[in-house]
């Protein structure tokens, strides 16, 4: 077991560290795991996300939102980049399921763009080809 001092001088540690950038769960785990004993850090995100500092599901909002302010992705990227930080897959295609017409509308005007500057330097085969990679879906 563990003092309160402890908990409180660990917990301060990772309240920085997602303080300074929203976090998932997972990437507290990755970071923290070794420094701090593993049923302390178990509490401590326990305790962060009952206090809403920790919150998978508005980290994906929050994330999606940022994608498509700042990016031009797919669908199937903006899966990628959230499966890559750790969060519940089941989270990810719930939110997906729940905003896919806006997120198709945005993933249609993202390929207009990508076609309109790639159209002087690719033919349309290679831009295909080039969608298809970046996870594309042609309807």
């Amino acid at each position: 077991m563990y003092s309160l001092e402890e908990f409180d001088k660990e917990k301060t540690k990772v309240f920085k560290y997602i303080m300074y950038k929203k976090r998932t769960e997972q990437e507290v785990r990755n970071k923290f795991r070794g420094q701090i004993e593993e049923d302390m850090l178990e509490d401590i995100i326990e305790y962060l996300k009952e206090a809403n500092y920790i919150n998978d599901c508005e980290f994906i909002e929050k994330q999606v939102k940022e994608y498509v302010n700042l990016k031009t992705m797919s669908i199937k990227e903006m899966q990628y980049k959230l499966y890559n930080k750790g969060l519940d897959r089941k989270l990810i295609e719930k939110y997906m399921d729940k905003h896919y017409d806006e997120l198709k509308e945005y993933e249609h005007t993202c390929m207009e763009k990508i076609k309109l500057k790639k159209q002087n330097t690719m033919t349309e085969e290679e831009i295909q080809q080039y969608l298809y990679r970046k996870g594309y879906k042609f309807d």
